[in-house]
């Protein structure tokens, strides 16, 4: 595998890491048709543990079988597949070596009490993802949860164990909880801060949400409109984002959320390419769809990250 100037620059900024760390961070930064270029494009499949197997793949009954999304990743080009301990099980053999993978290491559920303390169980083991041949570790923080600090640490301890085993962590880091309203969670102010916390708990890739144009925290704002930080369109404010994950050093994906109307995904494709972030990582939004137009969406949004859209 040889590694472009552009992945060699990111793959500098982890000063500490380890050569299998780093090795498996470029095995994604590398792989799919964007590989070599910074940006990434991740397909998640978490959502049956989230929101239960007919609300995530009723509308798309192919999806049902996990081997289906391994094809889907690998079909499209992407750079990595993500999903939970039993689903990568299924087609650890099938696929091996044509895809990096993440093992998604914790876990919720809809059917559980989501209010003052949110939280994740974990669901699989650092041994598992080498047992499966993973890249890299996913693990899921709700800061703003009364229960937030618990799973920081589960993340400080576990990620501590991947490192040193040389697989990379994902953390995705969503707002939730607490006192903030339904809109704070997507603030400007708090998603930034959210991606900040993440970078601070070691993670070399993190996953939020797009953020709002609102501030939520009154001290925040403050500061916020003393400053005059841009939040005037969605560029700008995933530039922020950027620029708070170390002034750039570390990797930011964005999710792509519920289902939504293509023009949507694209829009929301081209303000994170111009805002400097590296990537998406989008579930419902392709594999609720038929094959045929998950890849054809998964094609533009690849060709807009290239910067041919």
């Amino acid at each position: 595998m040889k590694i472009t100037r552009k992945v060699r620059e990111i793959l500098d900024h982890y000063e500490s890491d380890n050569p299998g760390v780093k090795a498996n961070l470029a095995r994604m930064l590398m792989a799919g048709k964007l590989g070599g270029t910074g940006k990434m494009v991740i397909l998640p499949v978490d959502q049956g543990f989230e929101h239960g197997p007919a609300r995530s793949f009723a509308p798309n009954p192919a999806a049902y079988d996990p081997h289906y999304h391994f094809q889907l990743a690998i079909d499209a080009g992407l750079n990595a597949f993500a999903a939970p301990l039993g689903m990568l099980e299924t087609g650890a053999a099938t696929f091996a070596g044509q895809i990096p993978l993440i093992l998604k290491i914790n876990s919720a559920n809809s059917l559980s009490r989501e209010k003052d303390a949110p939280t994740q169980a974990a669901t699989a083991s650092i041994a598992d993802a080498l047992r499966l041949g993973c890249s890299a570790v996913g693990f899921t923080i709700y800061p703003g949860s009364d229960a937030a600090y618990d799973m920081m640490e589960m993340v400080r301890d576990l990620s501590e164990e991947a490192k040193a085993v040389g697989l990379a962590t994902v953390v995705w880091s969503y707002p939730r909880g607490g006192d903030l309203s339904k809109d704070g969670e997507t603030a400007f102010d708090v998603v930034t801060y959210a991606a900040h916390m993440a970078a601070l708990l070691g993670a070399h890739i993190i996953k939020v949400k797009l953020p709002g144009a609102n501030l939520a925290q009154a001290e925040a704002k403050k500061v916020y409109e003393a400053q005059k930080i841009d939040g005037s369109t969605q560029a700008k404010r995933v530039e922020h984002v950027v620029q708070a994950l170390f002034g750039g050093r570390r990797l930011v994906v964005f999710s792509g959320g519920a289902t939504k109307g293509e023009d949507s995904v694209f829009d929301d494709a081209r303000a994170i390419r111009d805002g400097g972030g590296n990537g998406s990582i989008i579930g419902r939004n392709t594999f609720q769809r038929k094959r045929e137009d998950a890849l054809k969406m998964l094609d533009t949004i690849v060709r807009i990250y290239q910067g041919k859209e």
